[in-house]
């Protein structure tokens, strides 16, 4: 999305958009199917209602999938163990579809809906505009996975994030680049999305920071499937690394084709790429050797073993790059109510606030005054015979 588009929806997300009616996106059914069903207020007789935004349409919708899926587990288990005030948990969910127009409406859907407190959140670029909204509506947003810097720096005290910020990401990138690989020249790739082009903004930065040279910043379309042109210009720039900060859908095909080129260098891709569907549109092959940074997703975590077997038994699959950083920002979520004894957005945002070394998997949260995380999560991954794996 263009600058000054994603400006306006922020402006509107922050602005009337919270107050005004028109049209709105539906709200999802929970993963398993059930009816989340119209509330009458955020903490009405024995529940208390959550609002649950991801994408669950569009070319991110299994990212929308995976974080649903993880909340939807964490809320049953709270739930058995007597749910948190002694009321059960609800969940409301809607989709955001990774776009900031369904994201705002979404957003004030689940506003309209009575919710006390939302978690979620994937894309930046929908992410934004819907924290405008529950700023307005003074709610409280834990956000599992989005991480634009935009994001703290709009300076909303009820938006919380438990993923590590851009800078985070962008730091571990260069220093795994130049650092540890030795590359001088780097190439950064785009897709002009507000994560994608943050996180390579703050890349160039760091590299430079560390002595590197960028010697392209490119763009392209995010609906694009041809990058001739881009990784023509590449190849006869013959870089030491190539770094792609947006999404998996185009950056498997990307990584494709960059392949197939023979341009020379490592490459590797951002945590918007950060699923394994990368390799399968990539193909084997062309994935092979592929750097990935991201937020520790369970299989890397040793104290995720117990999780990733509940999570597998009750859906079948494998949990998602997200899936424990959601699962965790349910569990935080819930611990907060618990903690300001009140499901009022106001005392939840305070007992947000305050969270000291929350324990989640592979370590603990306390939050900066800005909502973010005090200690960077971001890892990097290799691409190994088709799956990831440390280097």
């Amino acid at each position: 999305m263009t600058g000054l588009a994603l400006l306006a929806f922020v402006l509107l997300g922050s602005g009337f958009l919270s107050a005004c009616g028109g049209k709105t996106a539906s709200t999802d059914g929970p993963p398993s199917g059930q009816t989340a069903g119209e509330a009458t207020g955020g903490s009405s007789g024995g529940e208390i209602l959550i609002g649950v935004q991801s994408p669950t349409t569009g070319s991110e919708a299994k990212m929308g999938q995976d974080i649903n899926q993880a909340i939807e587990l964490a809320v049953e288990e709270l739930n058995a163990k007597g749910g948190v005030l002694g009321k059960t948990i609800k969940l409301t969910f809607a989709d955001d579809a990774c776009d900031p127009q369904t994201a705002t409406a979404a957003a004030n859907k689940l506003v309209s809906q009575g919710v006390v407190a939302v978690v979620g959140g994937y894309c930046s670029g929908a992410t934004l505009p819907a924290t405008g909204v529950y700023h307005q509506a003074g709610i409280p947003m834990v956000v599992t996975a989005a991480n634009s810097e935009k994001i703290p720096a709009q300076g909303y005290p009820e938006i919380f994030l438990v993923n590590g910020t851009t800078k985070h990401q962008a730091k571990r990138a260069a220093e795994y680049m130049v650092k540890e690989q030795g590359a001088k020249r780097i190439a950064l790739v785009h897709d002009n999305s507000a994560f994608a082009r943050d996180l390579a903004e703050a890349t160039k930065q760091e590299v430079e920071a560390l002595g590197g040279e960028v010697i392209a910043f490119e763009a392209v379309n995010s609906d694009e499937n041809d990058f001739t042109p881009v990784i023509s210009k590449l190849k006869s720039l013959k870089p030491d690394a190539t770094y792609w900060t947006a999404y998996y859908s185009a950056g498997g095909l990307f990584i494709k084709q960059f392949k197939t080129a023979k341009v020379p260098g490592i490459i590797g891709v951002g945590d918007g790429a950060n699923d394994k569907m990368l390799v399968a549109i990539a193909g084997k092959e062309n994935a092979e050797g592929t750097f990935i940074t991201m937020s520790p997703s369970a299989e890397f975590i040793p104290e995720a073993k117990a999780f990733i077997e509940r999570y597998y038994a009750k859906y079948g699959e494998e949990p998602g790059p997200y899936s424990a950083l959601s699962y965790d920002g349910m569990r935080l979520l819930a611990d907060a109510i618990e903690r300001a004894g009140s499901t009022e957005p106001a005392a939840i945002v305070r007992a947000l606030r305050e969270t000291k070394d929350f324990p989640v998997f592979g370590g603990t949260i306390t939050f900066n005054p800005d909502g973010t995380i005090q200690k960077s999560n971001f890892i990097v991954v290799v691409v190994k015979n088709g799956e990831f794996a440390l280097p």
